[in-house]
């Protein structure tokens, strides 16, 4: 009894080592990863519309300035062309001459008239006529040409304006994650919450491990991703985010964390993304939010302070509180320590117990009146410990026949 609850107890703590590890995900959601020396960079053009959707803001705003500049320089050109190769230009001053475009007396009066036609301002001072008919196919291929750039460079923008991303900003995480007992087991937590009042619908968490392993063969593999179970398999990763939430990862036998105690974890190098999805109540649109927990801020035997409070017809989240935690008992060993210790435990009072009365009954087939039927599992404590120890079920309990010392009932 002395070594399982040696396994309880919280043993001299020890400051965890600090480490300089790189970042996968930043705090605030940004993959650092860079792709270098891609090649093939025809790719990029193939899905020219998704290219010009992922460029920064200044890129994107030249190139939309670009994109209609150009196009009335080329189409300006071209009509000065006309109006020089029809000899337009030389006979300004002659009243009996037609000129393919009216008051077209330069580049400049061109580019002007570019710029009318495209975006059929039509102010009507320069205007083409029917004696030009290489005017009219110009005329209708700039009319069809313009609307398509008009379409392709509002539809990049409006993309680009209506995108989720900066939604996510409204999505928060907690600074830090924490590993306390939940129901008599240890688990790792940490708190999700929506800054605004229009909801995530649909809204998904998940959570990754990466850490790097190395196979049974010798192979290396960096940055391995593992998924922790936040509740999939019962529904509890869907969630519904009005308030702030705690999500919880349950560490048992298919966990990565089973056999890691609190040395260990401090003395170990991973990183915990966590993922939130869900769609904008506002636009429909689906939007992810991302953070992670390196090593440092998983704080081992603490909980997260209550944020939600009862007011007078509604209930009120203070925020300020949000990313507070305190310390809770907690035991220092690991998952797999305290399932085996817990069962030991359960053993051993188990069988303590005599079995005379379960001979009894058979002998005589009738169960005897001072008899008590326990229709619950009666919790054992273990002495000295801040956990609770093993499930003893007693079926039948004769008064005064079984002795148990008072500390374990």
């Amino acid at each position: 009894m002395a070594q399982e609850n040696a396994a309880f107890s919280p043993g001299p703590e020890e400051p965890p080592r600090r480490r300089g590890r790189q970042r996968y995900v930043e705090k605030d959601g940004r993959c650092n990863v860079q792709q270098g020396h891609a090649g093939e960079t025809y790719r990029y053009l193939t899905d020219l519309f998704t290219t010009l959707v992922d460029l920064q803001w200044r890129l994107s705003l030249l190139f939309f300035v670009l994109a209609y500049a150009l196009t009335w320089l080329f189409f300006g050109a071209i009509w000065w062309l006309i109006a020089y190769g029809r000899g337009d230009l030389e006979h300004l001053e002659d009243a009996a001459w037609t000129p393919c475009v009216n008051n077209l007396n330069g580049f400049v009066a061109a580019f002007l008239f570019s710029i009318e036609t495209e975006t059929t301002i039509g102010y009507g001072h320069r205007v083409i006529t029917d004696q030009c008919p290489e005017g009219i196919v110009l005329l209708l291929l700039q009319a069809i040409l313009g609307s398509m750039v008009n379409a392709f460079m509002v539809g990049c923008m409006f993309v680009k304006i209506s995108q989720p991303n900066k939604r996510a900003a409204t999505l928060v995480f907690s600074s830090h994650a924490v590993v306390s007992l939940r129901d008599g087991r240890l688990c790792l937590m940490f708190r999700v919450g929506d800054l605004r009042s229009s909801h995530i619908v649909e809204a998904s968490i998940r959570a990754k491990l990466i850490r790097s392993r190395q196979t049974q063969e010798g192979e290396f593999i960096p940055l391995h991703q593992t998924d922790l179970s936040v509740g999939f398999d019962t529904g509890d990763d869907r969630l519904f985010l009005v308030s702030p939430l705690v999500i919880s990862h349950e560490i048992d036998a298919a966990s990565p964390f089973w056999e890691a105690s609190r040395r260990a974890l401090e003395r170990d190098d991973f990183e915990i993304v966590v993922i939130l999805e869900g769609m904008v109540e506002a636009t429909g649109m689906t939007c992810q939010a991302r953070s992670s927990y390196l090593v440092d801020e998983v704080l081992w035997g603490h909980r997260f302070t209550s944020v939600l409070t009862l007011e007078d017809g509604f209930y009120e989240v203070d925020y300020a509180s949000f990313h507070q935690t305190f310390e809770v008992p907690t035991p220092s060993c690991s998952a797999r320590e305290l399932a085996e210790a817990e069962a030991r435990l359960d053993a051993h009072l188990y069988w303590s117990i005599p079995s005379r009365l379960d001979e009894r009954v058979e002998e005589s087939g009738e169960v005897p009146g001072n008899v008590l039927r326990l229709e619950r599992p009666l919790r054992i404590s273990s002495p000295g410990s801040n956990v609770e120890g093993g499930i003893l079920i007693l079926r039948e309990w004769r008064a005064g026949s079984v002795n148990l010392p008072a500390s374990r009932v």
